[in-house]
């Protein structure tokens, strides 16, 4: 007979919600109510409920023609004002926007979560034509150019990590002797400059914003949109860019070490009231 280990904690209605949450997140298209209490083998009582909390809360949209089931950005809004994600985007934007106006290319502030890449920052330049991806963007780190440059860019055992992490979202396997061997070419130049994986026209070019300890913190990517009748010029966008991750490396150590982060350590201590 085997025995069932109970877990010390349970909280049923939490789970039901964060259930909902997953499912959703991991879905390319809504979902009726009716496709949710399938999935989740629950009731449509128990779903609807959760889920009538969840849409007046902000977390989940339901559109009014189908009846579909969304995510809003509300959880991006909230891992966007974690210390350490906003101090990177306090420190990043100006100098981003200062890059994308001088190239007129739209660049891309990106992090490493859970074997994807995750789009934080965005800003468009000047030109009067330009290709963004929007907040919040996903793909696979070993499928993104910018997620190549994060992972070239960290210990063996951290990469090693991120590469299995990404790997279980890939549908395609990937080559693991040609993958470290473009992640070694990448940590050689300090960059990447590639045609976009999906939009023909369009180059990605990609720096690492690297901290004191040699790990990238981010990465930048410029989509260069290459058009008719103008000369292309790269490499004058990739040691710009270059510039610019070393800027915000040092602006972000510096401002790090006047803001620590609010630990149970350095918190401040409570107010006291009369």
């Amino acid at each position: 007979m085997v025995e069932v280990t109970s877990r010390p904690y349970s909280a049923p209605a939490l789970e039901k919600g964060l259930d909902i949450l997953e499912l959703l997140a991991s879905e390319g298209e809504p979902l009726t109510l009716r496709q949710l209490t399938d999935h989740l083998s629950r009731s449509r009582n128990e779903i609807f409920r959760m889920v009538h909390v969840l849409i007046e809360r902000g977390y989940v949209a339901r559109d009014a023609a189908s009846d579909g089931l969304t995510l809003t950005n509300k959880l991006f809004s909230l891992g966007m004002q974690t210390p350490r994600t906003r101090g990177l985007v306090t420190v990043a934007t100006p100098i981003l926007d200062k890059l994308a106006e001088s190239i007129r290319h739209s660049v891309h502030l990106v992090v490493a979560n859970r074997g994807e890449t995750v789009v934080i920052g965005v800003s468009n330049g000047g030109s009067d034509m330009n290709f963004s991806l929007r907040l919040g963007y996903r793909r696979p780190l070993i499928d993104a150019h910018s997620g190549l440059v994060l992972i070239a860019f960290q210990p063996p055992e951290v990469q090693n990590a991120m590469i299995q992490a990404s790997m279980a979202l890939m549908r395609d396997e990937f080559d693991s002797v040609s993958l470290h061997e473009e992640l070694a070419a990448i940590r050689r130049d300090c960059s990447i400059v590639r045609e976009s994986r999906d939009i023909l026209g369009v180059t990605d070019i990609a720096c690492p914003i690297v901290q004191a300890n040699g790990r990238a913190v981010a990465s930048i990517i410029v989509a260069y949109v290459n058009r008719r009748g103008i000369v292309p010029d790269h490499e004058a966008t990739r040691r710009r860019l270059e510039a610019a991750c070393a800027e915000i490396a040092a602006q972000l150590d510096e401002y790090r070490s006047v803001t620590p982060e609010r630990t149970p350590e350095n918190k401040s201590p409570e107010r006291k009231t009369r």
